[in-house]
């Protein structure tokens, strides 16, 4: 016998099936670190040969720049921290406005008729084009900013937990009905768990959708803001500092939607007893 026959049949001779040696992956978040490092690269260097001109696309060590001068000069932080209290807002408004409606309209049918129609055509509208009329009704300080983000992250949610709350087996319903529980019993331990997960996937829309409602809002003669920023620095065609604000989108949009996850497995993991009624 020769000695790679010898060598392909030594696996086989200890009882275990010969496997050719393959190359190691990298790790899951390497492989999806790969495109987005290599976009970056391209980037930089077509910045660097001239492909790409400083004033239409500011390369990523310019940005990289821009950014640590403006968090030096403590302008980003600043300018971050209002755009973070209007989207808490609007979308504190939107959790709550979108809820009520859904419980309305999910758990009867006269809200269904009342509520539901109503809201099926104001979603249709392009709630982007509604800035004049928000402007007149409210004036040009920080309350249409902040209802134009709840009103855009209102709708999410709203059809997300309607459709949790209808979608629920009512074989489930019938079966808790025979264990004896009330309509409120029924309706805490049984149609609110089943709908939660919508309400969440509708919160992760409504989160992404309130970012974008922000952008617009803060062209309203706003003079703070992330969007100001990005506007600001439009006039003076610094494409650095729009980048900047991009990347700062880009990233609370992401750190938001991670929350919006983690709160999912916590809440998704927890059920609450139910009392059985007599």
């Amino acid at each position: 016998m020769s000695d790679r026959t010898s060598v392909l049949a030594a696996p086989a001779r200890l009882g275990r099936p010969f496997a050719w040696p393959h190359l190691r992956l990298p790790s899951l978040q390497w492989r999806r670190a790969v495109t987005p490092l290599a976009i970056v690269a391209v980037w930089q260097a077509g910045a660097s040969f001239g492909f790409i001109p400083a004033r239409t696309v500011a390369s990523p060590l310019a940005v990289v720049e821009a950014a640590r001068d403006l968090i030096v000069s403590g302008s980003l932080p600043h300018h971050l921290g209002v755009s973070l209290l209007r989207v808490v807002a609007g979308l504190a408004i939107a959790i709550g406005a979108g809820t009520a409606l859904a419980l309305a309209a999910g758990l009867s049918r006269l809200g269904e008729d009342l509520i539901d129609s109503t809201l099926q055509m104001a979603r249709t509208l392009p709630f982007l084009a509604l800035v004049p009329l928000f402007i007149l009704w409210f004036g040009i300080g920080e309350t249409p900013k902040v209802a134009l983000v709840a009103l855009g992250a209102m709708f999410p949610i709203y059809l997300n937990l309607f459709a949790g709350i209808r979608g629920v087996d009512p074989k489930l319903v019938e079966a808790a009905s025979t264990l004896g529980l009330s309509r409120a019993q029924l309706i805490r331990h049984v149609v609110l768990p089943a709908a939660l997960p919508h309400f969440l996937v509708g919160l992760r829309y409504a989160i992404g959708i309130a970012w974008l409602s922000l952008v617009v809002g803060e062209q309203i003669n706003a003079d703070s803001g992330i969007g100001y920023l990005m506007m600001d620095a439009r006039d003076f065609l610094r494409t650095d500092i729009i980048m900047v604000g991009l990347a700062v989108y880009a990233l609370l949009g992401l750190l938001s939607d991670q929350a919006v996850r983690a709160l999912e497995r916590v809440t998704l993991a927890w059920r609450p007893a139910a009392k059985v009624g007599k």
